[in-house]
């Protein structure tokens, strides 16, 4: 058991200091496979690859579908029409909420969270300018409603941290609905509370918005561009939740729906849809990767004879063994910096034995599963966490700067509401 905690201590040091999980997960498996006793080439060729080939096979397609449907939300201008008209109707006075809501309507339609961040900049920074409100909480404004709630905690959610759980769990995108909207308002209304309250701690010390160095002149073009209609720019995000949660169809068949409906609302675009596609196909292989990398991890973990001894020192746990998981997930996916890669490294290695925990105990299948993927959203966005390094790089500010207002919304919160949500369960309420 020693050798799995050296590897993951290593997983998480490489991750910290940025080096890719592709190579990183197979070296520390590596280490794990040797201090486990197993022949390092059939360790490696065999039961790492099993993992990962596994989890590509399972999830390439959603990956892939997920990433061209939210290229083609941005080529079209659709995200930032629905992101200007929800600015537009709360309005400056209601700044940090315009941003936090236009997030989260882009998340929970199904749009990647780095899409949304590129989308949602040019209209903070303009919300934010005429508001007087400092650009340090653009960070923790746009982290809260891409990073959290919609990401694992509302039910129905078609991002793929919500997704994983389904097949370890044989459950449903609205698994768990009450923990899971639960988990939503302490998220949102705690959130937001807390960012409103760090607005007027800066408007007591007299800091108000300030330019930033490099004069943002492709925000200032974004916001007089022509955009689609917002209404007929809703509908592809429309279709991708109603076919996924009331049709039940299967998320690559909603995925499809809602890429097809993009594009039938915005026939002027067709000329470049065929880019798109491609730059979308493109751009989900490394996320694919990374995630498929992470879980080889998990495998190499379960195969070792030591882990039993983890199992039953993550299982001995006093109390319910939603709290074994939710420390087992969140753990992992702060080593990695992920929340799909340490979330597949848990369940891979502990998702049969907590199905079998939940058939045996009474404790429902779906309460695992909103468990894992609200813990997912914890421990992930520690300053290492790429998507972090990518809000700080857009907003063009720092760890010092905003840090400290995205661990509040991202981390902190997150973990209050994966308590709430274990206590719910132990009440039988799901």
């Amino acid at each position: 058991m020693l050798g799995i905690f050296i590897g993951l201590v290593l997983l998480m040091f490489l991750a910290y200091r940025g080096y890719s999980i592709i190579w990183i997960a197979p070296l520390c498996a590596a280490v794990v496979a040797l201090t486990g006793g197993l022949d390092l080439l059939p360790a490696y060729r065999e039961t790492y690859m099993a993992g990962f080939v596994s989890f590509t096979q399972s999830w390439f397609p959603v990956f892939m579908l997920g990433a061209i449907f939210g290229t083609l939300m941005d080529y079209t201008g659709a995200a930032k029409s629905i992101a200007r008209w929800l600015t537009k109707v709360l309005g400056p006075k209601r700044a940090i909420l315009s941003v936090v809501v236009g997030c989260a309507v882009l998340t929970y339609g199904g749009i990647s969270l780095f899409v949304v961040v590129f989308a949602m900049y040019p209209l903070a920074l303009e919300l934010f300018r005429e508001a007087n409100i400092t650009r340090k909480l653009i960070p923790g404004a746009i982290a809260l409603g891409s990073f959290t709630f919609t990401m694992t905690a509302m039910p129905g959610t078609p991002q793929i941290q919500n997704l994983i759980p389904m097949t370890y769990f044989n459950t449903t995108p609205t698994a768990a609905p009450i923990m899971g909207i639960v988990g939503s308002v302490i998220l949102l209304g705690g959130g937001y509370a807390y960012l409103v309250w760090r607005e007027h701690k800066y408007r007591a010390k007299g800091e108000g918005f300030v330019e930033p160095e490099k004069k943002a002149s492709e925000s200032e073009v974004a916001t007089t561009e022509v955009l689609p209609n917002p209404f007929l720019s809703f509908l592809p995000l429309i279709t991708v939740i109603v076919t996924l949660n009331v049709f039940k169809w299967d998320i690559v068949v909603a995925l499809l729906a809602g890429i097809v409906m993009s594009m039938i609302t915005n026939p002027g675009k067709y000329q470049g849809f065929t880019k798109s596609l491609t730059n979308g196909a493109v751009s989900s292989i490394t996320a694919n990767i990374n995630t498929s990398a992470a879980v080889g991890f998990g495998t190499i973990v379960r195969a070792v004879p030591g882990f039993q001894s983890l199992t039953n020192l993550l299982l001995g746990i006093k109390g319910s063994p939603l709290i074994s998981e939710a420390v087992a997930v969140n753990l992992l996916a702060g080593a990695t910096g992920s929340a799909s890669g340490g979330m597949g490294i848990a369940l891979e290695a502990l998702g049969a034995k907590y199905y079998q925990l939940a058939l045996e105990t009474g404790i429902s299948p779906a309460a695992f599963h909103r468990i894992a993927s609200l813990s997912s959203g914890g421990l992930d966005t520690l300053p290492h966490n790429g998507a972090v390094l990518t809000l700080l790089a857009v907003t063009g500010l720092t760890h010092k700067d905003s840090y400290i207002d995205i661990f509040i919304t991202s981390v902190a919160l997150p973990v209050v509401a994966t308590i709430a949500a274990i206590i719910l369960s132990s009440l039988g309420i799901y």
